[in-house]
This record gives structure tokens, sequence and C-alpha cells, in this order.
């Protein structure tokens, strides 16, 4: 990948301080490409200095008609609406994208937000494709046991979502 910050690709390491596999086999060995590499799953750009700048997580990019759209720049940009508290962005199966993105979004005390108002807000801001194509106010973003959004349990919550025609 070019050290230009902004192409991006999974982090990938290797060297002898890795280890050739996960303690009693867990994994499978999936972790790991065929060059014996460890796949971290963050997704990260490099700078001309060669910097790093962790940006995703593999398992949190939706990937919707060839194309992947990042859920934490997505998040960001929600999270600067003045009606958002937090937000948190999943992928939902698609008949023909494969995946589109879902905001899960918990509005700040006393607002409401439509799905127009959020789009539009977005408009400017992001790929016109990586509009969410629908908005879930949720009471709150579930958390891991260290604050991070948990968007395994938003996903598990969210397995069965149907998407609404156009």
């Amino acid at each position: 990948m070019p050290w230009d910050d902004h192409a991006t690709g999974e982090v990938q390491a290797s060297g002898p301080w890795i280890a050739k596999e996960y303690y009693r086999g867990e994994g499978g060995g999936a972790q790991f490409t065929d060059d014996g590499r460890l796949r971290t799953g963050d997704v990260a750009t490099v700078d001309p200095y060669g910097s790093f700048r962790l940006v995703d997580r593999t398992k949190d990019l939706i990937k919707s008609g060839g194309e992947w759209i990042g859920t934490v720049e997505l998040e960001n940009e929600i999270m600067a609406h003045p009606k958002v508290a937090e937000a948190a962005v999943i992928g939902v199966a698609h008949p023909r994208w494969v995946e589109r993105p879902l905001a899960c979004v918990v509005v700040e005390d006393g607002q409401s937000l439509t799905l127009d108002e959020l789009r539009e807000f977005l408009a400017d801001r992001v790929a016109k494709w990586w509009l969410p194509d629908a908005l879930e106010l949720v009471d709150e973003v579930p958390k891991t046991s260290v604050g991070k959004f948990s968007k395994r349990t938003l996903r598990e919550r969210f397995a069965d979502y149907t998407l609404p025609t156009a």
C-alpha cells in the first residue's frame, strides 16, 4: 500500500516476537497468512514517515456493492450532528449490495432525529453510497468491559433486521 495516509489495508505482523500459533491451536490458523504473518484485524493507513493510523477493524467494515465503508469514520461524522450523543454503525444484509449501513443512534436528551435529517447532514461529509439506509434510535450503544462500542452485541441484536425498501 502507498504511504499516503489515505490508502487502507490490514495490519499484518511478523518477526521473532510473534507466536506461530495461538495457545492450544485456538483460531485454527486462520489468523495467519500463508507466509506466516499474523493478521491483526486492524485496518490502518501509513503516512509518508511510516507512522500507522488505525482507522477500523476488519470485522466492522461494511462491504457494499464491492466497496468498503469504514464504520469508525462514518460514526464520527454522525456524532458531529448536534442532536447525536453517540452512534455506532453496523452492516446489515442487503439483497443487492451484500450489506448496507444501519446507524444505531442515541439522541441528546429532549431531541428527536429522523433518517432524512441525518442523511441531509451527512450528504456533504461522506460519499453518497456511505449514507445509512436506516436509523435505529437506541437508549444506549452497548459497551464492552473496557468501554468500547460492542458492535458484536449490535450485530446480534439486529441480525434479522430488514432494511426498508425504497
